[in-house]
């Protein structure tokens, strides 16, 4: 048992939000499809997947060259009217996310969402889960510059601050599932674990990688950090931990 004086292992958790929370790539990508039709234009599936996890900016734009005539900002409130009717009628939540978020809460883990989906599509979501679990929504529409930038993670961990000054990105540990996602989390610092979806993610010294939150725990979280305590310059395995573990290499 800890003592009450130890520090807590890990302080706070860093959420992306589609993908890794929510399975919403498909409501996305059905979204785009049916714009890019609406304007004459042709849309495949590897278009679909070179916007997943980047900012909506972005992806704004390179439905423009697939011969959307609209600007940015209306594409995206276009496309996010319809991800939001989507999740309306079903949320898709992913394996174990839920799970793994109750027992954060439990625990006294502060949650901060990192998403670059804006505010409306991400109060919707978090407005369906059982509790307040995210103390701050750090959406696409409050950064100037998206994954995989690292500025959402950053404000995520100032904002963190506030209550806590000593809390550092190794105190954090932040959970993905895209490319863009990963390679932002990895340049904030803080301790990252890469779940692929969608898209399959190539291994990576500088990241854990899970096939599943499925079973998952808390203490699993807590090994990741203590290794990059210990062991700062140690590659982190392709499988951290089994699920439940509560060993340190």
């Amino acid at each position: 048992m800890r003592s009450s004086a130890s520090p807590p292992v890990l302080k706070a958790a860093l959420w992306d939000m589609d993908g890794t929370i929510v399975d919403t790539e498909p409501y996305w990508i059905e979204a785009e499809y049916a714009l890019v039709a609406a304007h004459g234009g042709e849309w495949s599936h590897e278009q679909a997947l070179q916007l997943v996890g980047q900012s909506l900016v972005f992806s704004a734009g390179i439905l423009q060259e697939a011969g959307v005539k609209m600007s940015r900002r209306d594409i995206i409130d276009t496309l996010t009217a319809q991800v939001i009717s989507s999740v309306r009628e079903t949320v898709p939540w992913r394996p174990g996310a839920r799970e793994l978020l109750e027992q954060m809460h439990a625990a006294g883990i502060r949650c901060a969402l990192v998403t670059m989906s804006e505010g409306p599509l991400a109060r919707e979501i978090v407005a369906s889960l059982p509790r307040p679990y995210f103390e701050y929504l750090v959406t696409g529409d409050t950064v100037s510059r998206g994954k995989p930038d690292p500025e959402a993670y950053l404000k995520a961990i100032e904002l963190l601050q506030l209550n806590d000054p000593e809390l550092i990105a190794d105190d954090c540990v932040a959970l993905e599932d895209s490319e863009p996602g990963v390679a932002a989390a990895v340049a904030s610092g803080a301790v990252t674990v890469a779940i692929p979806h969608i898209m399959a993610l190539a291994e990576d010294p500088r990241h854990a990688m899970w096939d599943t939150l499925e079973g998952r725990s808390v203490a699993d979280l807590e090994q990741l950090v203590e290794r990059r305590r210990k062991f700062p310059l140690a590659p982190f395995p392709v499988e951290a931990a089994e699920p439940g573990s509560n060993s340190v290499d």
